[in-house]
């Protein structure tokens, strides 16, 4: 086998397609989110619509700080495995941190959202007798990876359909082991589960639930707890898992669970056991965001208000997004070549950056511009975009949005 020609024949395909990622070499401005430096051939000042940093924690004073202070007390790594050396107090007072803001007992910290999905699913579908997990439709590649892992049998329900959900719960045995596993916000469409209904039928047939909050931690409920918390949920979840590396600013996931739950993970789970723990200055700027945003809700106030301002002046100039209850607005494009287009055309003459999503991230003729306001995108940031969306959309001559619907 000719192996270069291949790997060379499958990236000519991606191309062809339109769906070849590149990467932008970008370099944040501390102190100055969204604001970075695009370097290639070229350097260019550039504004950040699709970062998942949405609150632009991960340039607040007290978590630079803490980051500081941690590497000047502890260090630079944590020096090994948690089992074998890598334990530091950084991580007890973090987990602790995230227990309390969930609501939960405890908390297990991992490398990322990813990993933290991939061992809790893999650990408890293999671990418990004859487990069945039951998967929403549009779950994240990290849930699916972990629930094949585990070789459990799995049951594939619509997205958020709770007809479907019922009928498969019902046609198993009402001993047999089950594990719901859903998302809050989902990323792509920005839609949000109906937690409560599903909580009531994993009551009736007894199931557990596995919800991922990642896109929902830091930014919904009193606290920063999710929609689990905003809706006064939290107690009827069996797991919920988050990440560090969104609202908080950071890098990092974890599960908060019951003590005995969290440490069945922590004992089972070769993805929690085998790998490095993250640095002890990740872990203390984590516990700063999350004690931060536990106490203000400036950033989440803010925030909201930036989303329904981006919205209305979209809606205005007619160009089409995703109407969901969150703050991801899906721009809908509907080709690959134009949406590589629009967004390789942001960034060379407007000075905006927004990576195009395309398939296998979803599905194809649904191709879009995934956008994130933050509370730090100013008003002008807000026009800049919305006139370059405006004129992109007339240059590649897409429809927009019909005037009864704006």
């Amino acid at each position: 086998m000719d192996y270069q020609n291949f790997f060379k024949t499958a990236l000519d395909d991606l191309r062809s397609q339109g769906n070849y990622r590149v990467f932008a070499n970008l370099e944040r401005h501390c102190g100055a989110f969204p604001n970075a430096t695009a370097r290639g051939m070229e350097t260019a000042d550039v504004t950040i619509w699709c970062s998942n940093d949405y609150l632009g924690m991960g340039q607040h004073p007290s978590v630079l700080a803490a980051m500081h202070e941690a590497i000047d007390r502890c260090g630079a790594g944590a020096g090994g495995t948690r089992n074998i050396s890598g334990t530091t107090h950084d991580h007890v007072l973090l987990e602790a941190e995230l227990a309390d803001l969930h609501g939960k007992e405890d908390a297990l910290l991992f490398t990322s959202g990813y990993v933290s999905n991939w061992a809790a699913l893999g650990t408890l579908g293999s671990r418990i007798p004859d487990c069945v997990i039951l998967s929403d439709a549009l779950n994240h590649a990290s849930m699916i990876e972990g629930i094949r892992h585990s070789r459990a049998e799995r049951l594939v329900w619509k997205h958020n359909d709770l007809v479907d959900l019922e009928a498969k719960l019902a046609a198993l045995p009402l001993e047999r082991p089950k594990l719901i596993a859903f998302e809050s916000v989902y990323s792509m469409d920005g839609d949000i589960a109906p937690i409560r209904e599903i909580c009531d039928l994993a009551d009736k047939y007894n199931a557990m639930t596995y919800l991922d909050e990642v896109h929902a931690v830091g930014l919904y409920g009193p606290r920063g707890g999710g929609i689990a918390e905003r809706e006064g949920l939290m107690d009827r979840i069996t797991v919920i898992e988050g990440t560090l590396g969104k609202a908080f600013g950071v890098v990092g996931g974890y599960i908060s669970a019951s003590t005995e739950l969290c440490d069945f993970v922590r004992s089972f789970a070769s993805g929690f056991i085998f790998t490095t723990a993250l640095p002890p200055a990740v872990a203390a700027g984590a516990a700063a965001s999350i004690r931060h945003l536990k106490n203000s809700n400036a950033e989440r106030e803010m925030h909201q208000a930036k989303v329904a301002e981006v919205r209305e002046k979209l809606s205005a100039v007619g160009i089409p997004h995703a109407d969901n209850p969150s703050h991801i607005i899906p721009v809908m494009v509907g080709d690959p070549h134009k949406c590589k287009f629009i967004s390789d055309k942001l960034l060379e003459e407007f000075g905006i950056y927004i990576q195009p999503i395309n398939y296998p991230t979803v599905p194809k003729g649904t191709e879009r511009l995934r956008i994130t306001p933050s509370p730090v995108h100013s008003a002008n940031d807000i026009d800049r975009l919305v006139g370059a969306l405006e004129d992109l959309w007339g240059q590649c001559q897409l429809a927009r949005m019909p005037l009864a619907a704006q």
